[in-house]
């Protein structure tokens, strides 16, 4: 057997063993371990182990994922997450589907200052679904409303997925960030517009709220918004002025949360160890899903598998754009059954050759795969934004949750299209730079 069938086998293992639901790391360490002592040794594969493990708990521009999601933690714990919901309902609550509108607009702004998808869903749904309800709204549209804008915790920097991305493939994760900042907001109109169009179609599903004035709407921003905004311009903006790398971002960004969490006094002792206990579980998840993709990637590596596919995949008679719908479609399979963090340190150092040699650009493509992977935590059967949204909201049955996700899902596909067509939405940024 080829070194190229055993790579082939290994993934079918991994998967098998995915379906049993076994831990993801513990099957990439194992799985990656066991092909590298069968090509090579087992004391080289030992070797490749253990170096793998240290370099990723000692790596310097890694630490940028615990001071992201610490800064996320912050934020939630301080009523951050809050005063921005408060903030855009303030604006947008009198409009046809107004809550939902000013849910999908809170999403992004938290994205801006957390950066995971499931810790978006988590902290909007504890805040937003109750007002909805209130206010009578279809539990079915609100809580996809909510398990499906907090996708834009991924794509509006900062952003777990692109660093991981930026890591696995040495891309430029500054640029990675800026290349998000459009498409993010691409897909939040586009998410605005669905829960607008639903709601015009039959208001019953989303009854409009209280009108508010012209000055109240101004103070709710200023109070609301403007710590957001202040945090956001200091990590991208530093960012993008160069005066820092992705990593000292990491920590300014929480430095900035915690400051603007002490002057509020809205974060005690108690709030303030939380924050570091869910930071350090969360850390420490990923970064062992890192450690294990690593050691399963240099095993991929030596079979030759993902050169092997790359050579194939540009020798097919197909258009690129034609291959990059099939990995597209792969990956929407794919996000059914795997979590995405687990997904993308898994598939990209397969898919990653072929777009280089497809002659994609690779930050594009970045953004692409994260979009992609938005679509796999809103549709079932794993759906990790959907359960999360599950366990606040306990009266709404799952697959009622399910089924309010599809035009949302319409809207992600809608943005995929519009970055393929115009590559710049993605390209603009980060070509200032």
């Amino acid at each position: 057997m080829s070194s190229i069938h055993i790579g082939l086998l290994s993934i079918i293992v991994v998967f098998v063993f995915l379906f049993a639901r076994m831990p993801v790391a513990y099957v990439m360490v194992v799985v990656g371990m066991s092909g590298y002592a069968y090509l090579v040794s087992p004391k080289a594969a030992l070797s490749v182990s253990a170096s793998a493990m240290y370099d990723t708990f000692s790596s310097y521009s890694l630490i940028v994922i615990p001071l992201f999601v610490w800064m996320g933690y912050i934020a939630f714990h301080a009523g951050i997450s809050r005063r921005i919901y408060d903030a855009t309902y303030k604006v947008m609550g009198s409009l046809p589907a107004g809550l939902a509108l000013a849910t999908i607009a809170a999403c992004t702004a938290f994205g801006a200052i957390c950066g995971s998808t499931t810790a978006t869903a988590a902290t909007m749904s504890a805040v937003a679904l109750p007002e909805m309800k209130r206010y009578n709204y279809d539990s079915s549209l609100s809580t996809a409303t909510v398990a499906s804008s907090a996708i834009l915790g991924v794509m509006i920097p900062p952003s777990v997925i692109f660093i991981l991305y930026g890591i696995s493939t040495g891309a430029s994760i500054e640029r990675l960030f800026l290349a998000g900042i459009l498409p993010g907001i691409t897909l939040m109109l586009l998410f605005m517009f669905v829960a607008f169009i639903q709601a015009v179609i039959n208001p019953a599903l989303a009854p409009r709220g209280p009108k508010v004035g012209l000055k109240e709407k101004i103070k709710a921003v200023l109070t609301g918004g403007i710590e957001v905004i202040i945090i956001f311009i200091a990590v991208i903006g530093g960012l993008f002025a160069g005066w820092f790398t992705p990593t000292e971002a990491g920590a300014v960004g929480a430095f900035c949360t915690l400051i603007v969490a002490l002057v509020r006094r809205q974060l005690n002792w108690q709030k303030f160890t939380n924050s570091l206990n869910d930071s350090v579980r969360i850390s420490a998840m990923i970064m062992f899903l890192v450690a294990g993709a690593v050691i399963y990637g240099r095993f991929l590596a030596i079979s030759g598998l993902p050169m092997a596919m790359a050579s194939w995949a540009v020798a097919l008679p197909l258009p690129p754009v034609v291959i990059l719908i099939v990995i597209l479609f792969i990956y929407l399979i794919l996000g059914l059954f795997i979590d995405a963090l687990a997904l993308i340190l898994l598939t990209v150092p397969i898919f990653y050759p072929v777009a280089l040699n497809l002659g994609f650009d690779p930050i594009w493509f970045g953004v692409i795969i994260v979009l992609a992977l938005g679509m796999g935590v809103i549709t079932p059967p794993v759906g990790a934004n959907v359960y999360v949204v599950a366990g606040v909201e306990r009266e709404t049955p799952v697959m009622e949750i399910f089924k309010g996700t599809w035009p949302y899902l319409l809207a992600i596909f809608t943005c995929i299209a519009a970055l393929i067509v115009f590559p710049q939405i993605a390209l603009f940024l980060p070509g200032l730079i």
